[in-house]
């Protein structure tokens, strides 16, 4: 084992050997590589020119056959290799050619030039830094010139300045009177192009023809006129020879525009909420919804808002972002609303029997539906007594919500009442312990006497006898007071206006405000539109 162990690790080391003679080998590679790569760049950068060299010295075969001279590259903004051999004649031909470039241009007449070794020296005076600039740029471009030296002074004259700017002033001024005649054009074009563009965005029965929704047809009308104005633009500045105010135009606006979708993004978002919102028409007008806990009456769509009329007659407007986000709950849609409400009888009354004289008081009601039934089922039991729930439909198109269940809780109490059901209040038991009960005796005890001294009257103690005779007086107390209260609640009831309590039809006057309010003229497009499909 330890012999054929030792042959494994020397196997192993003799691998390790090997990979790194081979890393080493390759990793020296790749430096002469470079090496190679590095000394061919140094050799192409000192390379001979031999055509150069050939053409300057007039014999080829020569140029041939003798070893070719290193070229110094030198400093210089045109790049233009520097010669071997330069000679005065050249410095004099570029100090020439200088100065008669100069000699054309205005405010460069008094730079002096000076040459020597291809060096170009301007000195003298230019009215600014511009002009400068301008005259050293120009050099630079000469043939032989190695490089240029700026001892020019910026005397900065304001007489020499004005008058510059004066001048280009003038001229663009010329150049305009001579474009006036196209640029007028130009503008007649545009004019024509752009009114045909509007003419066709306020065909709104075309547009309405092409979409049924309101709110896409106006998409479409203005996305015609904003592609009509930019192609008279383009007309235009074409016709002028401005293409390039185009490009700049452009790509200012489309700057402009990232600025400002970032600066109006919430209402970017509302926009688009209002067009889903036209194409989905997830209500109507007239139609009862809550949006987000918001409860009305829906007005109109616009392209901004919806807006509601609450049940307190109030204007309520919410953004259309939220709207397309929110929970809408539509109670015109479905026109079978249920509602619940619960009652107590004691717990010694049967439930069952309850139930059935609250549902027969129920079914007595014009509004109630029949279909679906009204049911009620015990829904808890209590300390003292049992709850139960009556759960009644009605049409809320024809029948106000809150009136109908008002209505149906005092007719289903009244009837349990009527049948001997009584609606029990809460009972609550103290209990004591026998110290604190015999306190409260002898408590009672001292009070007996002090009022007998006072008073001298006797205590008789209370026998179960008198306690019966006590609650049948207090039982028989509560029935004339439920006769009393019943007949005064039906002397009141036989009034005038009393039907306006017992009537359960909606309020007209809420709806003739909503019909008030849609009749109204608005600025604002109504994107409900009966004839679209309704989500």
């Amino acid at each position: 084992m330890i012999i054929e162990y030792k042959h494994l690790l020397a196997n192993k080391l003799k691998g390790g050997v090997h990979l790194l003679l081979l890393v080493c080998v390759i990793v020296f590679g790749v430096s002469a590589y470079a090496a190679e790569a590095e000394l061919a760049e140094v050799a192409t950068a000192l390379g001979v020119n031999s055509e150069a060299e050939a053409s300057e010295s007039g014999d080829s075969s020569t140029a041939d056959a003798q070893p070719k001279p290193p070229v110094i590259m030198g400093e210089s903004t045109n790049n233009a290799e520097i010669e071997t051999k330069p000679t005065p004649k050249k410095d004099n031909d570029i100090r020439q050619r200088i100065q008669g470039i100069f000699s054309e241009i205005d405010g460069l007449q008094a730079v002096s030039i000076s040459v020597t070794q291809g060096v170009v020296t301007l000195t003298g005076e230019t009215a600014n830094e511009k002009k400068a600039q301008q005259a050293i740029n120009l050099t630079n471009r000469i043939t032989d010139v190695v490089t240029v030296e700026d001892k020019i002074e910026r005397t900065l004259d304001v007489q020499d300045n004005v008058s510059t700017v004066y001048q280009g002033l003038k001229n663009q001024f010329r150049n305009l009177i001579k474009a006036l005649p196209l640029l007028l054009v130009g503008i007649f074009i545009f004019a024509i192009v752009a009114w045909f563009g509007s003419f066709l965005s306020n065909r709104k029965s075309m547009w309405q023809r092409v979409t049924p929704n309101p709110f896409v047809a106006e998409l479409l009308a203005q996305t015609i006129k904003v592609i009509f104005i930019i192609f008279g633009l383009i007309l235009a500045l074409s016709l002028i020879g401005a293409e390039t105010i185009l490009g700049t135009l452009l790509g200012g606006a489309g700057v402009i525009g990232i600025a400002v979708g970032f600066a109006v993004k919430d209402t970017i978002e509302n926009y688009i909420a209002s067009l889903m919102l036209s194409i989905r028409q997830p209500f109507r007008a007239r139609d009862q919804v809550v949006i987000n806990d918001l409860e009305g009456i829906v007005v109109r769509l616009t392209s901004r808002a919806t807006i509601l009329m609450t049940l307190d007659g109030n204007q309520l407007r919410i953004p259309n972002a939220e709207v397309f986000k929110g929970v809408i709950l539509n109670y015109t849609k479905n026109p079978e609303r249920r509602f619940t409400f619960e009652l107590g009888v004691d717990a010694n009354d049967d439930p069952l029997a309850a139930i059935k004289v609250g549902l027969d008081a129920i079914h007595t009601l014009e509004f109630v539906l029949d279909e679906p039934k009204a049911i009620a089922v015990i829904n808890n039991v209590g300390d003292s007594n049992i709850i139960l729930e009556f759960q009644v439909w009605v049409n809320q198109s024809e029948t106000d919500f809150a009136k109908a269940r008002s209505i149906a809780i005092r007719e289903t109490k009244h009837a349990l009442e009527n049948e001997g059901f009584s609606l029990p209040e809460p009972i609550y038991r103290l209990r004591f312990n026998d110290k604190v009960e015999k306190a409260l005796e002898m408590g009672q005890g001292e009070k007996a006497d002090d009022s007998a001294n006072k008073s001298d009257m006797s205590i008789t103690p209370v026998t179960p006898e008198s306690v019966e005779d006590v609650e049948l007086s207090d039982v028989i107390e509560d029935d004339e007071e439920k006769k009393r209260a019943k007949a005064r609640a039906k002397y009141i009831l036989q009034g005038r206006n009393a039907d306006e309590v017992l009537d359960a039809r909606p309020d007209a006057k809420l709806m003739e405000k909503v019909e008030q309010e849609i009749a109204e003229n608005s600025d604002e497009t109504d994107l409900l539109n009966s004839n679209s499909p309704q989500e």
